[in-house]
């Protein structure tokens, strides 16, 4: 089976973060398939609701042989694992331990099933994820929009914070 370059968001505020996104990331790399890249972690306030507790997040490359929805699917049980409870109806953005987000599958136009939205939908309005993006992919062009990482961060209107941890 063919191996596709996936890219994946991780992110905590809950507990002890940088001990969470490293456990996350061995735990892509055991199971979904090769990390190949990995960016500094960044920290940044809370995007789309209010908290004190600040994020920390990384983004990784995996070459995997996962379908998306199967990719979801174990990304899905290492949120919950690490402690991200989902049953727990609530509107909008929560805190959590972790999130973990497929950002680009291969260079798929657009994948938009019951479990998969990718590219993912709000990337190119978010610091917090361009910025770790650009570490590892600055010249990966959105299938969709046809720009770079590069010129996605470039024209970002984000205003939130986001520092090197």
């Amino acid at each position: 089976m063919a191996l596709e370059s996936v890219f994946v968001l991780l992110g905590s505020n809950l507990g002890d973060r940088e001990l969470l996104v490293n456990q996350a990331s061995k735990m892509i790399g055991e199971r979904c398939g090769k990390i190949v890249a990995k960016s500094r972690l960044y920290e940044s306030e809370p995007w789309g609701f209010k908290s004190e507790h600040w994020f920390l997040n990384q983004v990784v490359k995996v070459e995997t042989a996962f379908s998306p929805d199967a990719l979801m699917g174990v990304l899905l049980e290492i949120e919950k694992e690490l402690g991200r409870d989902r049953s727990v109806p609530h509107e909008g953005y929560v805190s959590r331990p972790m999130d973990l987000d497929i950002l680009y599958f291969g260079n798929e136009i657009i994948i938009d099933t019951q479990m998969v939205n990718a590219p993912h939908p709000h990337l190119h309005e978010r610091r917090f994820t361009l910025l770790p993006l650009c570490d590892i992919a600055p010249d990966y062009v959105h299938p969709v929009m046809k720009k770079t990482n590069l010129q996605l961060l470039d024209e970002c209107q984000d205003a939130g914070k986001v520092n090197i941890y």
